[in-house]
């Protein structure tokens, strides 16, 4: 599996036509992919507004028959239900495995794994020894530390700090800026806050916000 590189093979259908499409879709073109168009709800997506923006070629729904075929894809939606939908919409006995994309400023450790449909933008950091699930996002200027694991589909918002060790569950979302002290885990589905600081465990489901981060309500 390549580690500090994009694997894009042959061209690639951008899922998803808002911002975070924007910043995939440069990151994959800067690493060298084709990109063969744009699967978006919305007729005129955002992504394909600017000048020199790949085509609409459809919408999301085309996506399980699109990957059947064998186009190379990667899920560039930011709302991680909608991008679980997609997902667990996928017969994985007849796609072809999402490309995984790394913008050319990031820094991928040899030593790191990086999962199939992952995203890892624009001065991120990822150390030895971590692993980032299919499908996650490593956005941004985050820090993934050693041995952290990132779970299938989280997101690691822009500026996030993940200390070595940490484990992050499936669908979890680190908001813009928190921390997770080392050693410590984030349960499936839960949310931290943006600018929270996690100082101890966070169960399946929660939503933590603050310093030290603390259970809330909604974030």
């Amino acid at each position: 599996m390549p580690h500090a590189s994009s694997q894009n093979a042959g061209r690639l259908l951008i899922v998803g036509g808002g911002g975070h499409a924007r910043v995939v879709i440069e990151g994959a073109r800067l690493s060298g992919a084709s990109i063969a168009g744009v699967l978006d709800d919305c007729e005129t997506p955002g992504a394909c507004a600017a000048e020199g923006a790949p085509p609409r070629v459809g919408p999301l729904g085309e996506l399980k028959d699109r990957a059947a075929r064998g186009e190379s894809y990667i899920i560039a939606v930011g709302a991680i239900w909608l991008r679980r939908q997609l997902i667990d919409g996928l017969d994985p006995e007849a796609c072809v495995p999402a490309a995984r994309v790394i913008h050319p400023s990031a820094s991928v450790s040899p030593e790191a794994s990086i999962g199939a449909g992952a995203f890892v933008g624009p001065g991120a950091i990822v150390n030895p020894g971590a692993v980032v699930g299919e499908h996650a996002i490593i956005n941004s200027g985050a820090i993934v530390e050693h041995d952290a694991q990132i779970g299938p589909n989280a997101h690691i918002a822009p500026g996030c700090v993940l200390g070595g060790g940490v484990r992050i569950g499936q669908d979890a979302l680190i908001g813009i800026g928190a921390r997770v002290l080392p050693g410590l885990r984030v349960g499936a589905g839960s949310v931290v806050g943006g600018g929270g600081v996690v100082v101890k465990e966070v169960p399946v489901g929660r939503r933590v916000v603050g310093v030290p981060a603390a259970a809330c309500d909604h974030v």
